[in-house]
């Protein structure tokens, strides 16, 4: 089968970074076009928009749409209507409702859509799935912090209606938790702390719970200085599990039980070549449904001004 021709809508940092080297490495799936207004690569068809791709005849089977999630929802709806397969970062869009509509014209036009959680292709996300499959959990407790000045610079737009602020990073421990669980989980309460100058939120606690009364407690901040923060203490029968990193390490009362090297983009473009190839969608939105929950139920707490 001849590999899938993939145009990459938005060249940010998260392109750069992760996209790129991630498409380059995975067999079944070439690049062949950019559609950006900022930015170009050598040897590759560009384009400023996507619209403008679409219109050029530029043969593509697939997008990769790395944009901010505002305004995501009408690429991937051009994309679909063009026939193409359509391959979204996270978080899918900027409301949980805009999705059903690409569901539906994915389905009908017999293309693939994959909402990425990029977060749980972590190699040590399963191993954690299979414990937890077997040992009950008793408490969990997420600690998502780190520096937005670091991780993203300038970019204005995650602090604008819909660019979720510190719920941008913190989506992947939520990415993470609702595969890791055997139950499906529901906010209780929130705390989001908005910046004066913000209209999204700089810190945040969550609590959740699910059916059978489980307690969890995440803590999010998007000021963390030295070193960061992205890990999930869960109190199980056997002993205090801790997935740390980001997904990347699994220990039980300190003994290592997963350590592998990060390969989490490239797993992305290989399952997305698969879904393709097999005819099938990936859409899970229970992630965006919990950060949704909680800006409905959390508590404003007005801070000072954020400034890069």
């Amino acid at each position: 089968m001849s590999p899938i021709r993939l145009a990459l809508v938005g060249l940010g940092k998260i392109a750069r970074d992760q996209h790129l080297p991630a498409i380059a490495a995975t067999d079944g799936i070439e690049l062949v076009a950019v559609a950006s207004r900022n930015a170009s690569l050598d040897g590759v068809a560009h384009f400023a928009t996507l619209a403008d791709l679409l219109a050029s005849g530029e043969p593509i089977d697939a997008v990769a749409l790395c944009t901010p999630p505002q305004g995501r929802h009408d690429l991937a709806a051009q994309a679909l209507k063009a026939g193409k397969h359509v391959l979204l970062e996270k978080p899918p869009g900027a409301t949980v409702s805009e999705l059903g509509p690409l569901v539906a014209a994915a389905q009908a036009s017999g293309r693939t859509l994959f909402a990425t959680w990029h977060s749980r292709f972590a190699p040590a996300v399963e191993p954690a799935r299979a414990f937890l499959s077997e040992v009950p959990a008793r408490a969990v407790t997420i600690t998502w912090k780190e520096d937005v000045r670091v991780w993203h610079p300038g970019q204005r737009w995650i602090w604008e209606p819909g660019g979720l602020g510190v719920f941008d990073p913190a989506i992947n421990a939520l990415s993470i938790l609702t595969a890791i669980l055997p139950r499906a989980v529901f906010v209780t309460g929130a705390e989001l702390s908005f910046p004066s100058n913000c209209s999204a939120p700089i810190a945040a606690t969550v609590d959740l719970a699910d059916a059978a009364g489980l307690a969890v407690r995440a803590d999010l901040d998007f000021l963390q200085t030295g070193p960061q923060s992205w890990d999930i203490a869960i109190e199980t029968d056997r002993g205090a599990l801790l997935l740390a990193q980001g997904g990347a390490k699994l220990t039980l009362d300190g003994q290592v039980l997963s350590a592998q090297p990060e390969a989490e983009y490239r797993n992305i473009y290989k399952h997305f070549v698969e879904l393709v190839e097999t005819g099938r969608s990936d859409v899970d939105l229970a992630p965006l449904q919990l950060v949704a929950d909680a800006f409905l139920l959390g508590r404003r707490i007005d801070v000072a001004p954020f400034h890069d």
